[in-house]
């Protein structure tokens, strides 16, 4: 005769969980203000990416911490993906055709 055991479960607590992980680190990006020509770094928070149907309509946009510009700059497919990545809010555009 077989004996079947039930199976064995333990209880994992939060801490024992992470236990090891290393602190993550804040994405910032380099920045630069055509209007006072400051130069600073940006949290993913202070961006905004728009992506639209062309080059022209797809965008980030940030203010400038230094002189309180509002600044936009075009995104390339590159920009794009390296910002979406990181977290920086997305506001997808679409066209009324």
């Amino acid at each position: 005769m077989n004996e079947t055991s039930a199976p064995v479960t333990r209880e994992v607590t939060a801490a024992a969980a992470f236990a090891g992980m290393r602190s993550v680190v804040p994405v910032v990006f380099k920045a630069a203000c055509p209007g006072c020509r400051g130069r600073f770094e940006l949290a993913a928070g202070a961006l905004r990416l728009a992506v639209g149907g062309s080059s022209r309509t797809t965008f980030y946009s940030f203010t400038c911490p230094e002189c309180g510009t509002a600044v936009r700059k075009p995104a390339g497919e590159r920009i794009v993906q390296l910002l979406s990545g990181a977290g920086v809010r997305t506001l997808r555009l679409h066209s009324a055709v």
